[in-house]
């Protein structure tokens, strides 16, 4: 019989190990490539070293849903928590009118929409299961 709750596990754990893995050789580049750092235009360096480092636990919390780890649960909260206060200042960056880049709207509410999905899924790990 297929576990289809541990194939969907496996999947979110593959995702997120990639999605960090993007994350981290993206904001690397912007970050350290003078040739990126170009390219990103008017880059908001506080989202931009946010997004950077949360890739490095991106990839964690990736090996322990894998896993089906408590702690990687509670990571997965945390990171989609922080990453929708940092979508928030960044909203007070635009409306107090900083320079930023369109398409960093975009990508901040895929992120979020990605680690508030996986902590979803995760839910049961945390015992809060509505």
């Amino acid at each position: 019989m297929i576990d289809t709750h541990k194939m969907v596990t496996r999947f979110i754990a593959v995702f997120a190990i990639m999605f960090g893995a993007v994350t981290v050789t993206a904001g690397g580049s912007a970050l350290f490539l003078k040739s990126a750092q170009e390219m990103a235009g008017n880059a908001v360096p506080f989202v931009l070293w946010f997004n950077f480092l949360a890739g490095f636990f991106y990839l964690l919390a990736g090996v322990g849903i894998w896993s089906r780890q408590r702690w990687a649960a509670q990571l997965s909260v945390m990171i989609g928590g922080l990453t929708v206060l940092v979508f928030g200042a960044f909203g007070i960056h635009i409306f107090t009118g900083g320079l930023y880049e369109p398409r960093t709207v975009a990508a901040m509410s895929l992120r979020s929409l990605v680690w508030l999905g996986i902590a979803y899924q995760q839910r049961a790990l945390l015992k809060w299961v509505p």
